[in-house]
């Protein structure tokens, strides 16, 4: 794209939009790139809303590219320098933004313009509705940074943890306080920028934690300020790790806060997410020793059917779909046995097992029943740690006779690389090994789990968001 002059962009001349790569100077219309393919017009433009009115947008979805006219050329400049220290992430991905040589968009004659400009009116009403922005689309002074946070349908626990991992995409959060109103899980969450506030709210309000449940309502609350007294799994003051755990709640060690935190990512339901079931298929999937309950970390395996007339591939039966769904997008694309794992929905609803008296080589096996299964409890904190992998391990269950060489020596002399290793401060039950990749974490994670370390303790492994 040419720089020399300013011009009209009207997505006519292809050559126009090979990615305004030179620097320009401020204008009110800004290039996207890497834009996610799937993503939707609202989602763009709510990149805009916290810095002013969007006044029109032009995607160029095969180019992974867009173009957002802002109202002024002042919204535009505060939205440039705010994502150049702070990037902005659309369907889970990074998308960068500059000034664009174009001085407006003129998009009238272009196809899907009448859907964009739908999406332009509802997105600015419910944004510049409130006490964010002004008309002329500069920000209104005195906007809290304190959030209300209403989950619904809580099909699955919510921590604060949990909220915090969310919600910290979209700023620096300082403080949290989680409390139950009107049989509801309710939160309160202060950003240090009102600018964050608004955003994530803009982003977040009526996305689902888990598909199809968990559903987020955020408003901005009254409040100003949060005044929090005790860190503990109720409330947090994140500028304060001083603070006490107050009576009958237990301390959260800041070592031990970083092994746990959200187990899975922020999702619209799948279209026609009844009909998502928890069956998912498995491509290369390899030996019931690596599908087997033991190994997950992400559900409760219910059933696993290698195909008979491929046995690389597999299918695998979760408790429920939402499980299947942090399966696959924690499992997709690692690697194992120097292979790629890939993993996708399946159009069966259910594994079937073979009828009594069929032959079927012993490729099909029921693990229901199990007792290795880690999320069978209601309510437990095993949601609440649930990680991709990484080549970090959280060890747990270790009884005091065990010291660190012995479990050193026991990766070590199952073949893997240990690279560091240290027991938790506060706690010699929990540890953290670093192995020498990912996918040897994924494989010993596979091989020492529920590892019989003797007086009656099992090893328990899952994978940790911390390093050593």
């Amino acid at each position: 794209m040419s720089t020399s002059t300013p011009s009209t962009a009207n997505g006519n001349d292809s050559r126009q939009f090979k990615g305004d790569r030179s620097p320009c100077g401020p204008s009110r219309v800004l290039h996207v790139r890497k834009v996610p393919i799937e993503v939707s017009e609202a989602e763009l433009i709510s990149l805009g809303v916290p810095f002013g009115r969007v006044t029109n947008l032009l995607m160029l979805k095969g180019k992974n590219q867009a173009f957002i006219e802002m109202a002024s050329e002042e919204a535009a400049i505060t939205m440039v320098n705010y994502y150049t220290t702070a990037t902005p992430h659309v369907r889970n991905q990074p998308v960068y933004i500059q000034y664009s040589n174009h001085r407006e968009l003129k998009t009238d004659n272009l196809p899907n313009q009448g859907r964009v400009q739908a999406a332009l009116q509802a997105v600015n009403a419910v944004a510049l509705g409130g006490s964010a922005s002004g008309g002329d689309g500069t920000l209104m002074p005195g906007q809290s940074p304190v959030l209300r946070i209403i989950v619904e349908n809580l099909f699955y626990p919510v921590s604060l943890e949990v909220l915090h991992q969310i919600f910290s995409k979209f700023g620096t959060v300082l403080k949290i306080i989680t409390f139950t109103k009107n049989n509801q899980f309710q939160a309160l969450l202060q950003y240090a920028d009102p600018m964050n506030a608004h955003h994530a709210k803009v982003t977040l309000d009526g996305q689902n934690i888990y598909n199809a449940c968990c559903t987020l309502r955020v408003e901005f609350s009254k409040l100003t300020s949060l005044n929090v007294k005790y860190n503990n799994d109720k409330s947090r003051d994140f500028t304060r790790l001083d603070l006490p755990s107050g009576d009958g709640q237990p301390t959260m060690d800041p070592a031990l806060t970083a092994a746990f935190g959200a187990p899975g990512i922020i999702s619209s339901p799948y279209a026609g997410a009844a009909g998502f079931g928890p069956a998912i298929g498995f491509p290369q999937a390899g030996r019931y020793t690596t599908l087997s309950p033991s190994s997950w970390v992400y559900g409760d395996v219910h059933r696993v059917k290698i195909l008979f007339n491929k046995k690389e591939n597999a299918l695998i039966q979760m408790a429920d779909a939402t499980q299947a769904q942090l399966a696959m997008s924690h499992l997709n694309g690692q690697r194992l046995h120097g292979k790629v794992i890939r993993v996708t929905v399946s159009k069966h609803q259910t594994v079937q097992l073979p009828r009594e008296g069929q032959e079927d080589q012993g490729l099909t096996k029921d693990f229901s029943g199990s007792p290795l299964h880690r999320f069978k409890k209601p309510g437990s904190k095993n949601f609440q740690n649930i990680f991709p992998p990484s080549a970090t391990l959280h060890l747990s269950n270790i009884p005091p006779s065990i010291t660190d060489d012995i479990l050193k020596e026991l990766f070590a002399g199952t073949g893997y690389t240990v690279k560091a290793f240290k027991f938790f401060q506060k706690d010699r039950k929990m540890a953290l090994i670093q192995l020498g990749s990912v996918e040897e974490a994924i494989q010993a994670l596979i091989d020492l789990h529920n590892h019989d370390l003797g007086e009656n303790h099992h090893l328990r492994v899952s994978f940790s968001k911390s390093t050593i």
